[in-house]
C-alpha cells in the first residue's frame, strides 16, 4: 500500500496562513508589552542629550568639575537673559486676560 506523501497546494497554504496568523498574533503581544510612553521617552532622549554635552565639556576641559562649572555658568546667563522677556509676556497675558474680563466685546 503506498501512502500519500505529497501534500495538496491547499493544505500547504493553510498551513502558510496558520503560520502566518500565530506569527502576526505574537508581534502584536510583544509590541504591546514593550509599548513606550512617549512622553517618558521623550524626556530619556533629553537626558542622553544633556549626558553627552556634560561628556563632551568634560573631554574638552579635562574635568567634570570645570565642565559642571561651565554647564552652570550658562545656566545662571540664560535663566538671566530669559526672565525679563517671561515676566514681559506674563504682564502682557495678564493684561490681556483683564481686558477681556472688563469688556463684552462690543463698542
Amino acid at each position: 500500500m503506498e501512502t500519500d506523501a505529497v501534500t495538496s497546494f491547499s493544505e500547504r497554504d493553510a498551513e502558510r496562513s496558520d503560520l502566518r496568523q500565530a506569527y502576526e498574533l505574537g508581534r502584536q503581544d510583544a509590541r504591546k508589552q514593550r509599548r513606550r510612553h512617549p512622553v517618558l521617552m521623550t524626556f530619556l532622549v533629553i537626558a542622553a542629550a544633556v549626558g553627552l554635552v556634560v561628556m563632551a565639556l568634560a573631554a574638552v576641559n579635562g574635568s567634570f568639575s570645570v565642565a559642571g562649572g561651565v554647564v552652570d555658568q550658562n545656566l545662571a546667563t540664560a535663566a538671566d537673559q530669559a526672565e525679563p522677556v517671561v515676566r514681559g509676556a506674563a504682564d502682557q497675558a495678564g493684561q490681556a486676560v483683564r481686558d477681556v474680563a472688563t469688556t463684552d466685546g462690543t463698542k
